[in-house]
C-alpha cells in the first residue's frame, strides 16, 4: 500500500505536467512560434508536433514510474 507522501509527489508530478502542457500550448507562444522566420520550413507543425510528443512521452513515463512502485 502506499503512503500518502509518495501519492502526494505523484499528484504533484502531474499537476506541474498539465501546467507545462498549458504552457506548451498557450495562444501568445504558438504565435511566435508561427511568425518564426520560415526557409521553406513550416515551424508550426514541427513545434506542436514535437511538443505534443514531449507531453505524451513525459505522462507514459510518469505513470509507469507510478505503476512500478
Amino acid at each position: 500500500m502506499k503512503n500518502s507522501g509518495t501519492k502526494s509527489r505523484q499528484t504533484e508530478r502531474l499537476m506541474a505536467l498539465v501546467v507545462v502542457a498549458l504552457l506548451l500550448f498557450c495562444p501568445p507562444l504558438i504565435i511566435v512560434v508561427d511568425r518564426l522566420p520560415s526557409f521553406n520550413v513550416g515551424w508550426l507543425p514541427l513545434y506542436l508536433f514535437c511538443a505534443w510528443a514531449v507531453v505524451i512521452g513525459l505522462a507514459a513515463w510518469l505513470m509507469e514510474h507510478r505503476a512500478d512502485r
